[in-house]
């Protein structure tokens, strides 16, 4: 079974550059779940994408523009959304922010 460590000290986890204004920092996962820190700058672009993952997100910090599907809303610190799998989703980032996200299963790409 694939594991992350049992702890993850934020300092001790490197973050990858993803181009763009956009950092991503893996944090705990198994075959079925993982948590994902990314960080936007202003203006910053998560492009339009889909996946079979579902994906839950928290707003830890900063405005984001949300699209999924067809809906748009303006997220800001506190606020999460729900993009279930297969659906069309992307993000713009208005004011620099951190979003908190995780994946059902785990991301295979992001390892």
């Amino acid at each position: 079974m694939l594991q992350s460590n049992l702890f993850q000290i934020e300092e001790e986890t490197p973050w990858q550059d993803l181009g763009n204004g956009v950092k991503r920092q893996v944090f705990g996962y198994n075959d079925q779940i993982m948590l994902v820190k990314a960080k936007f700058e202003a203006e910053a672009i998560g492009q339009l994408h889909q996946h079979h993952h579902a994906q839950v997100t928290y707003v830890d910090s900063g405005v984001f523009e949300m699209s999924i599907g067809e809906e748009k809303k303006i997220l800001k610190k506190g606020d999460g959304f729900y993009a279930p799998p297969h659906e069309m989703h992307g993000c713009v980032c208005l004011e620099e922010g951190v979003l908190i996200d995780v994946f059902s299963p785990h991301r295979e790409d992001f390892l």
